[in-house]
């Protein structure tokens, strides 16, 4: 498997902050938005104002690009929250945090999600003991995720955990040894959710 990068950087200047799209690199002087902060293209000294629906489009994007999903998907996942009980912003992201790609990456055996993905696709994660190649699976609390017992699994997320300066999130546990696991402690909750986003413009703009 070839190196994979990701989305590229410019979305994170054109957001102004940081997306982590770019896996290890954004940990580091290279990323393209320490760089150059500034947005790609032809540098102005007065940016147009957003006006309000532009500001909820561009959160909603943001959670796009962040956890890698299509507008489909992303509709479909917010149609469950709002269906659920409780904050219907709350449930949206815990769902998005649940997908199996987004936790084999913040597990750190994978560079970034598209790198997670590519590792789900292509069998080398295991879940409860059992192959799943669905990147957008959601696990449940108690599930077991492990990097597949065959070399070429192994040396891919070896390599990556030598590199990754993350920590894994409270509501996951890692256990480092000759196979790579990790347990889901239980569901993610709003103060896990990585991606900075204020959620009640995107409930704002999908709601109506």
């Amino acid at each position: 498997m070839g190196r994979i990068t990701g989305p590229v950087c410019r979305l994170c200047r054109r957001d102004g902050l940081k997306l982590f799209l770019k896996g290890n690199r954004c940990d580091t002087p290279k990323c393209a938005f320490e760089r150059r902060p500034a947005p790609p293209g032809v540098i102005q000294k007065r940016r147009p104002k957003s006006t309000d629906y532009g500001l909820r489009l561009r959160e909603k994007q943001k959670v796009k690009h962040y956890y890698g999903v299509l507008e489909r998907q992303f509709r479909t996942y917010f149609a469950r929250a709002a269906r659920g009980k409780g904050n219907t912003g709350e449930a949206l992201l815990s769902l998005l945090e649940r997908r199996l790609d987004n936790v084999v990456h913040r597990f750190g055996f994978a560079a970034s999600r598209a790198a997670a993905r590519q590792l789900i696709m292509h069998g080398h994660i295991t879940l409860n003991g059992h192959r799943v190649d669905i990147p957008s699976h959601l696990v449940q609390a108690g599930d077991l995720v492990r990097v597949k017992n065959r070399a070429k699994s192994l040396q891919l997320v070896h390599a990556t955990l030598s590199e990754s300066r993350r920590e894994v999130p409270d509501f996951l546990s890692r256990a480092e040894g000759a196979i790579p696991e990790g347990r889901v402690d239980r569901l993610p909750a709003s103060e896990d959710v990585s991606v900075p986003v204020q959620v009640s413009l995107i409930i704002e703009l999908c709601s109506k």
